[in-house]
């Protein structure tokens, strides 16, 4: 027996991967209200729509298990209809109809306005910039372009997503200056790569443009940049960087090896030599900047030689955050022609080395920041602390400030002056002056 009657059809958008298909979610959510349809995110409805991820074998399994998870609630009654889509569904589109075929429908990436149809809504180019955030009102994803034109050899995202297409200046601007309306003060710019952003628009790299002209929306206090590629990076982004005071001193710049050999057989565009250089420019230029990557361990051909020069490259660089994953062989990347010849034991092992580097890392850099004051934003209340941020710092995956809230009142959004009086590898302590 049905729990949810269809005359009052509640949609729960589900999403799953990254910050991207966060940013989707938001986008159909938005359109669904618009039509005069009830949506939430995440919490208990009788129609289902699950946002994947198909990136590497982890997000793909928590995306198959998360569907099966509501295909088994349908066959008890507890909901009536499943619907899919994101990446997973864009690259497995045939194959989960066949293994899954109790899923209502399957969308891929670029099938929005089918989905919307199929929920009885119509797609509103009208909508420009409108969306329903899921995040903490403070701060909210941008996405600047789709898509990626880069031939990394491990990456299905350009199967997945398709080539690079970046979104005119004038639509970023007014989807701004929508959010900054509702309260939001930081904008997180995500993208395949940010610093490809233009070229297919203006015929030239426009990243620090666009910033010129985020910076003048009123009420954006913050603009961080994340997914930025290293090779061909744009120096005149670093100028804008130092020069306004609203964009974060933070960049994330997806490294993924040192040595040359896995660089190249990854066809990153770049070296050793290449990235350190470019890690100095930007060091030079933007004093105190806080760089974040990642890394992959277990490539094929990834020799014990490979992996101790990574260790210690890491050691020497000192990355302010740092983020690693183990090799995924995806069919129909360049890679999966390789052999994928590191066990899936020594792939974790060096994970697990490269991350205990890293929090000593972050442990003794941490140290440093005590007795400072640093300007941070509060983002939630969490047991007896409120959670807050620095400018070095992106949310969920970065270091968190957290604030005595015992005899202290705060709001999501503040921007304080906090006094770091002690530290761990990965948070701070800090009380408000």
């Amino acid at each position: 027996m049905r729990t949810k009657s269809l005359d009052k059809n509640i949609i729960n958008v589900i999403t799953l991967g990254c910050s991207k298909n966060i940013y989707d979610s938001e986008v159909l959510m938005g359109q669904l209200k618009a039509n005069k349809k009830e949506v939430v995110h995440e919490e208990e409805g009788n129609i289902v729509v699950i946002n994947t991820c198909g990136f590497i074998k982890n997000a793909k399994e928590e995306s198959i298990n998360t569907i099966l998870d509501y295909v088994e609630k349908k066959k008890k009654g507890e909901i009536d209809k499943v619907y899919v889509t994101g990446c997973l569904s864009e690259r497995y589109k045939s194959d989960l109809n066949k293994e899954i075929p109790d899923v209502d429908k399957y969308f891929g990436t670029t099938e929005m306005p089918n989905l919307l149809k199929e929920l009885g809504a119509d797609y509103l180019h009208e909508l420009l910039g409108e969306r329903l955030t899921t995040t903490p009102k403070n701060y909210a994803y941008m996405k600047i372009s789709e898509g990626c034109d880069r031939p990394c050899s491990f990456c299905a995202i350009p199967i997945m997503r398709g080539k690079h297409l970046s979104k005119p200046i004038e639509e970023i601007i007014i989807e701004a200056t929508k959010l900054a309306k509702k309260g939001v003060q930081e904008l997180i710019l995500i993208a395949q790569d940010l610093t490809y952003y233009g070229l297919d628009l203006y015929k030239r790299r426009n990243l620090a443009e666009l910033l010129k002209s985020l910076v003048r929306v009123d009420g954006i206090q913050w603009i961080r940049l994340h997914y930025a590629f290293p090779t061909g990076f744009p120096l005149d982004v670093l100028e804008v960087i130092k020069s306004e005071p609203k964009i974060c001193n933070y960049i994330d710049i997806p490294l993924q090896h040192i040595s040359d050999k896995i660089l190249k057989s990854m066809r990153r565009g770049g070296s050793k030599e290449k990235i350190n250089e470019l890690i100095k420019k930007i060091r030079n230029k933007v004093p105190g900047i806080a760089i974040r990557t990642t890394i992959i361990v277990g490539y094929p051909g990834e020799t014990e030689s490979d992996f101790s020069l990574l260790k210690e490259w890491i050691k020497e660089t000192q990355f302010d955050r740092l983020g690693c994953f183990t090799y995924s062989h995806e069919e129909n990347t360049h890679a999966y022609n390789l052999n994928d010849d590191v066990p899936e034991d020594i792939k974790r092992k060096r994970a697990n080395e490269i991350l205990e580097i890293q929090s000593q890392i972050s442990w003794e850099l941490n140290q440093k920041k005590i007795g400072k004051e640093l300007s941070v934003i509060v983002d939630r209340k969490r047991g007896n602390y409120y959670v807050a941020r620095t400018e070095f710092d992106s949310p969920d995956v970065d270091n968190e400030v957290l604030i005595d809230a015992r005899n202290l009142y705060l709001k999501v959004g503040d921007f304080v002056s906090a006094k770091i009086i002690d530290a761990s590898d990965y948070d701070l302590y800090a009380i408000v002056k």
